[in-house]
């Protein structure tokens, strides 16, 4: 039986807490490690409970989020924790300050709770996560500054499929949902993803998005 990915729940919330612990708990391969209401606390269990995962609420009190992220996963920290930072404040600002705090992921509030979950095993991964919405708007507001390539995009080396999985991309859709559009298994959009920015050289999402929109295949 896989160990299940460990995580640990910072919001000043009560209810939105709450909410959060039954999502994550009711998954079998998630846990729920411990929970708390501010940053300072989030910092002190982090240190005593090595959580796989901890979620982080950006405005809280005693210490913020984002700060708190710092001390957790921050240029010189000995043993960084992964820290996936969600929020109901779509800004750029704190997009920008969590990532350069050292948060591997952002999602906001209002996403779906598979993207939450999705999230959190991604970011359990060591893999990095931007909302897509958040994604799409960053890129959006750039997106005139991203010229069109004079390539023929049919010489994109990908196969149809996944060509129409960067495309979902690009659209802001997360892995379950391109699962349910494709009608294919999550694992299975995993693989397309991996093999669409192996054969692009991409880094990640975010640099398949500003492909999508070079090559003119979303506008």
């Amino acid at each position: 039986m896989t160990t299940p990915i460990r995580v640990l729940v910072c919001d000043d919330q009560m209810l939105v807490r709450t909410g959060l612990v039954t999502i994550i708990d009711a998954q079998p391969d998630l846990e729920v490690a411990g929970e708390c209401g501010d940053g300072r606390a989030a910092v002190d269990l982090a240190a005593r409970l090595r959580p796989d995962v901890v979620v982080m609420d950006v405005r809280m009190p005693v210490l913020d989020g984002i700060e708190a992220t710092r001390l957790l996963a921050g240029a010189g920290v000995p043993q960084p924790s992964k820290v996936l930072v969600v929020t109901t404040f779509n800004l750029d600002e704190h997009v920008y300050r969590a990532l350069r705090a050292g948060a591997s992921g952002f999602l906001l509030k209002d996403a779906p709770p598979d993207r939450l979950l999705d999230g959190i095993r991604t970011v359990a991964t060591g893999a990095a996560l931007l909302d897509p919405d958040v994604t799409r708007r960053l890129v959006g507001r750039y997106a005139a500054r991203i010229r069109p390539v004079d390539d023929d995009p049919g010489d994109i080396p990908l196969t149809p499929r996944e060509l129409e999985v960067l495309r979902l991309i690009a659209d802001g859709f997360s892995n379950s949902e391109i699962a349910a559009t494709l009608m294919i298994s999550p694992e299975t959009v995993k693989t397309f993803v991996s093999r669409m920015l192996t054969k692009l050289g991409l880094r990640d999402r975010v640099q398949a998005v500003i492909y999508a929109f070079r090559q003119g295949l979303v506008t």
